[in-house]
C-alpha cells in the first residue's frame, strides 16, 4: 500500500467510525446473540488472494453488527466505562502509524519523554506530591491495565522484601512465607497478581473491613500483621482501594500506611476507577493519605485508569511510583543485545523495567492527545457532568416509593434496590437490561442483590439519565 492508498482509503475508514459513532443510539447497547455466531460467518479457512481494503469497513458491520455489546453507547452504564473518545483515537492512528517499539529510550527516545512528561503533568494535575514524578524521583508509566500495574507493584514489594542478590527474591524466588493483605472488596486482580507471582492461595491475607462499612479496618491490619511477623510469615503488599468495583468505597489509605510502616510492606493504592476525579479539587479527597505526611511515609505506588473515565481508548492505565529504582531493581534484565551506551550511562529511563513485557506501545500519543484537545478545563467538565447524574439519580431514587438506595452514591456510581426486596432487585436488573435502551450491572451489598448505574460514557448526558430513569420506574 503505498501512502496515497492508504490516504484514500484512510478517509473511508474514518467515516465509518464517526458514521457509527452518530448511529449508536439506533442499536441496543447489547445484542442479543447466540455463543458461536459471529464464528459461523468466517470460512474455515482464509482466503488466497487479497480483496479490496475499501469494502471492509462495510464487511465487519455484516460480520459483527449485531452481535456486539457497545461500551460506547450512552445508555452504557455498567461496569466502568471504557471512554474511547474520538479524541484519543485520532492519537492512537499517530502512535500506530509510527510504529514505535519504545522498550528502550534509545529505540525510541521520543516514546519513553513523552510518557515522562506526560506522566508528570498529569501527577501534578491530580495534586500528587512530586516525589510521584520523574523530576522529584519517582515517576509514572503507562500500563495496559491495572491488573499490570498490581503484579509489577508486587514484584518490586518482592524485592524490596527480600533485595540480597545472593539470596534474596530474585536469586531464589518466593519462600512460601510472603504475604499480600487485602479486603474482600479489593479487586480480583490482585489475587491474580498473587497467583501470578506464585505465592500461591495462602499468601493473600483478607483484613476485616470496620463495623458496617465495605472499608478495610485498619486494626485489623495492624493486628493481622504483627501476628503474622511473629509465627515469621513476610507483609510484603498491602493494596488499599480507593473506589471499589462494586460499591466505590474507599479503605483509609493514612490509617493503612501507619499500618504496614513499622513492617516495611509496601503500599499500593488501586483507584483504577476514581483516582481521576482528583482532577478536580472538590474530589481530591479521593488522593487522602497518597501523599507522604511531614516526618511519615506515604504510599509506594498509586495506579490510576486513563482509559476508564479519562477519555482515553484502552489501554492506558497509570502507574506512578515514589522510587524510580524500585521497578528496575526488581524487573531489570539486561542481555548483550538490550545494552547500549545511553541505557549503560543511568541517565535515562528504559520502560522495559518498568513493566513485565519487553515490548511497548506509544500509548503516551493518545494520552496526549486528549490533554492537548480537551484541556485540564475539558476533563473536569466531563468528570463534573457524570457527578452531577449520579447525583440526581440518587435524590430521584429517593423519592421514589418503590427504589431506594443501597449505600450512599459515591462520584459516577449509584447503587440502588427495589424496595420489595431481593427478588424485585433481581427482577428489576434483567427488566432494564431487556429493555436495550441501557445496559447495568449487578453486584452484592451485605449479601443482597443491588443494581450498579456507573455514569461515564463519553457522549452520556443528562437526556441519557431520562432514559435510565424511565427504565428503571416504570
Amino acid at each position: 500500500m503505498t501512502p496515497d492508498e492508504f490516504r484514500s482509503l484512510g478517509h473511508l475508514f474514518v467515516d465509518a467510525v464517526a458514521d457509527a459513532r452518530a448511529g449508536i443510539e439506533r442499536h441496543p447497547v447489547r445484542d442479543a446473540v447466540a455463543p458461536g455466531t459471529v464464528r459461523a460467518r468466517f470460512a474455515r479457512e482464509a482466503g488466497e488472494d487479497p480483496e479490496p481494503l475499501a469494502a471492509f469497513p462495510s464487511l465487519v458491520e455484516a460480520v459483527t453488527g449485531d452481535a456486539d455489546t457497545r461500551w460506547q453507547h450512552p445508555g452504557f452504564h455498567a461496569f466502568f466505562p471504557a471512554n474511547a473518545s474520538l479524541t484519543s483515537l485520532l492519537g492512537e492512528l499517530l502512535s500506530g502509524g509510527a510504529g514505535a517499539q519504545g522498550m528502550l529510550w534509545s529505540t525510541s527516545p521520543a516514546c519513553t519523554e513523552v510518557e515522562q512528561a506526560v506522566t508528570d503533568q498529569l501527577a501534578r494535575a491530580l495534586g500528587l506530591d512530586e516525589t510521584f514524578t520523574h523530576d522529584g524521583g519517582g515517576g509514572g508509566s503507562i500500563q495496559d491495565s491495572a491488573s499490570s500495574a498490581a503484579l509489577v507493584a508486587l514484584t518490586a514489594a518482592l524485592h524490596r522484601a527480600a533485595p540480597d542478590p545472593a539470596t534474596g527474591w530474585r536469586a531464589r524466588g518466593v519462600t512460601g512465607a510472603e504475604r499480600v493483605y487485602v479486603t474482600a472488596e479489593t479487586h480480583s486482580s490482585l489475587a491474580k497478581a498473587v497467583r501470578v507471582a506464585g505465592l500461591g492461595a495462602g499468601g493473600l491475607r483478607s483484613v476485616a473491613c470496620s463495623p458496617g462499612t465495605r472499608a478495610m479496618d485498619p486494626a485489623a491490619l495492624a493486628a493481622m500483621l504483627a501476628d503474622d511477623v511473629a509465627a515469621g510469615l513476610v507483609p510484603v503488599l498491602v493494596c488499599a482501594t480507593v473506589g471499589t468495583t462494586s460499591t466505590g468505597a474507599s479503605d483509609p489509605v493514612a490509617e493503612v500506611v501507619a499500618a504496614a510502616a513499622p513492617h516495611g510492606a509496601w503500599v499500593h493504592v488501586d483507584a483504577a476507577w476514581a483516582g481521576v476525579a482528583a482532577l478536580c479539587p472538590e474530589h481530591r479527597w479521593v488522593l487522602g493519605g497518597v501523599n507522604p505526611a511531614p516526618d511519615a511515609g506515604g504510599v509506594d505506588s498509586f495506579c490510576t485508569d486513563a482509559h476508564k473515565w479519562l477519555l482515553t481508548a484502552f489501554d492506558a492505565s497509570l502507574l506512578w511510583v515514589r522510587d524510580a529504582t524500585a521497578l528496575p531493581a526488581a524487573l531489570s534484565i539486561t542481555p548483550p543485545y538490550l545494552r547500549d551506551a545511553h541505557s549503560d550511562s543511568g541517565a535515562v529511563v528504559d520502560f522495559r523495567d518498568w513493566q513485565v513485557p519487553l515490548g511497548r506501545r506509544f500509548r503516551a500519543l493518545k494520552l496526549w492527545a486528549v490533554l492537548h484537545g480537551q484541556g485540564l478545563s475539558g476533563l473536569r467538565a466531563h468528570l463534573r457532568g457524570h457527578v452531577a447524574l449520579a447525583a440526581e439519580l440518587a435524590e430521584r431514587v429517593r423519592a421514589h416509593d418503590g427504589l431506594e438506595l443501597a449505600c450512599d452514591p459515591v462520584l459516577s456510581l449509584v447503587c440502588l434496590r427495589a424496595s420489595a426486596g431481593d427478588a424485585a432487585t433481581t427482577a428489576l436488573l434483567e427488566r432494564a437490561n431487556g429493555d436495550g435502551r441501557v445496559l447495568l450491572t449487578g453486584t452484592e451489598v451485605a449479601g443482597h442483590p443491588v443494581v450498579r448505574v456507573a455514569f461515564g460514557g463519553v457522549a452520556t448526558g443528562p437526556e441519557h439519565l431520562e432514559i435510565l430513569w424511565d427504565v428503571l420506574s416504570a
